[in-house]
């Protein structure tokens, strides 16, 4: 019998849904619909950053289906994310109360650090002369008082090497819940995905699909013949089992899509599993990083020089 694995238990204890609707490059105009489709298909996860521009149109899609009765408040897990202009401390509740105001509601049930980068307050873009050094044990202690307030009602971080999150445990008071990061089974994250579990901080993929829509990343994740084999002698999709991959490795999955009918393709992976002959085929995947973070990186501005720097060695 297959583990539906519906849910993670986070740190603070909370139930985070396993699968999630990823909202990157979901256009203005289709976000809402999305959401829409995927709460009626049975997704009670949303993934919601400020810097995706389109939290005002996920907000009204909420603000009608609690009107409507459709579902509750406490039924949904809505994440969001600190931009890189606003580390600042005065600045970190400013943020989420936008991010509030947009999505329409009073608390947020988990906010993360965006990246590990900083950039000069009201820029815009990714201008290298942007880029200023960060100062994240000051920005944390800020993550953390709005955790103390019930505004977040869990914290952590999104794109953090192992070095960064291991130093972030160092000082942290309140460790962080979540280190949201790019996982799929062409970047599995060993290294990453170890330390999480040593620290019981949960590990949430993005791009699971490795970013198909995206014109501007090559990205074959899908096409990988490990994955085709498996999902033909399944009799699944090969998202499909690149999504259950990611329960099974004990990650919660984050796919985007605008499509109706890939929204519930993508939610179908829950009465199944990938058996352990055909799972042991996924350690002979190469890997390779997709999303690099070179607009952070920069000769001589801000704090890293190289993306083997940014990532600590995990590029």
């Amino acid at each position: 019998m297959a583990k539906d694995i519906r849910f993670f238990e986070l740190n603070t204890g909370a139930k985070m849904p396993s699968v999630g609707l990823g909202t990157w490059q979901s256009d203005p105009g289709l976000v809402g619909e999305a959401v829409a489709t995927a709460i009626k298909v049975g997704y009670r996860h949303i993934d919601c950053a400020q810097f995706y521009g389109n939290e005002n149109e996920i907000g009204l899609a909420l603000k009608k289906f609690f009107e409507d009765g459709v579902v509750k408040r406490e039924d949904l897990f809505i994440t969001s994310k600190l931009w890189s202009t606003d580390h600042a401390p005065e600045d970190v509740p400013e943020a989420l109360k936008r991010t509030l105001q947009d999505l329409q509601l009073d608390y947020v049930d988990l906010y993360l650090i965006h990246w590990p980068v900083r950039m000069k307050k009201g820029s815009v873009g990714f201008k290298p002369e942007n880029l200023i050094p960060t100062d994240l044990p000051n920005t944390w202690k800020a993550m953390e008082a709005l955790y103390a307030a019930g505004k977040a009602r869990a914290i952590g971080v999104s794109n953090f090497s192992s070095k960064k999150l291991a130093d972030l445990l160092e000082i942290a008071r309140v460790p962080p819940a979540v280190n949201q990061v790019e996982c799929h089974p062409c970047w599995q994250q060993s290294k990453l995905r170890e330390l999480c579990k040593a620290k019981g901080v949960h590990l949430s993929g993005y791009s699971p699909l490795g970013s198909p829509g995206t014109t501007w990343l090559k990205s074959d994740v899908v096409k990988n013949p490990v994955l085709t084999a498996v999902a033909e002698k399944l009799g699944k999709t090969p998202a499909q089992v690149a999504l259950r991959w990611g329960l099974q490795m004990g990650h919660s999955v984050l796919p985007k899509s605008t499509h109706e009918a890939r929204i519930k393709e993508n939610w179908d992976i829950f009465d199944w599993s990938i058996p352990d002959a055909l799972f042991a085929k996924f350690s002979e995947i190469e890997q390779a990083r997709l999303v690099r973070g070179t607009s952070f990186v920069h000769e001589t501005y801000g704090e890293y020089r190289t993306v083997e720097e940014f990532w600590d060695g995990e590029a």
